[in-house]
């Protein structure tokens, strides 16, 4: 299997994912299209996990494979970032029980707030059934929960 070490870093329970916005990230007008957000907050919950020692390949790959899908995203746009932009993403995970997952993420340009999002995901088989979350991965996560 190949290494694929995380990008960005857990700081205080909160990981912190630099991203520079690209030409294709953007509107017509250079600003960063809504969408955009949605690619930057995955990556961000993504790399937090293998921050964590866990990857999307390695828990498919499992004997119990399992899968995570955003069930649920209340996202609140305050400010827009353009073309160029380096933004960080910061990701919590608020819980860890059952079936799902519940995170909180922001997307920063320096000090200013652009995005924040309350998201839950849903822990899966490959077959799209609910599966709870294995107490391994939970045990695993516990040290990087954040308190709501």
């Amino acid at each position: 299997m190949p290494n694929h070490p995380p990008q960005g870093e857990i700081i205080e329970g909160v990981h912190h994912l630099p991203i520079r916005v690209y030409y294709e990230d953007t509107d017509f007008s250079g600003i960063v299209y809504h969408a955009s957000y949605l690619r930057f907050m995955e990556r961000g919950r993504t790399e937090f996990l293998r921050a964590c020692g866990l990857s999307h390949s390695a828990l498919l790959d499992d004997p119990s494979p399992l899968v995570f899908a955003v069930r649920q995203m209340q996202i609140g746009f305050v400010a827009p970032a353009r073309i160029d932009d380096a933004l960080v993403v910061k990701t919590a995970f608020t819980a860890a029980r059952g079936a799902r997952l519940e995170a909180r993420q922001e997307v920063f340009l320096r000090d200013d707030l652009l995005i924040e999002a309350e998201v839950q995901i849903a822990c899966l088989s490959p077959a799209g059934r609910p599966k709870r979350l294995p107490k391994a991965l939970i045990d695993r996560m516990m040290t990087f929960l954040a308190q709501k």
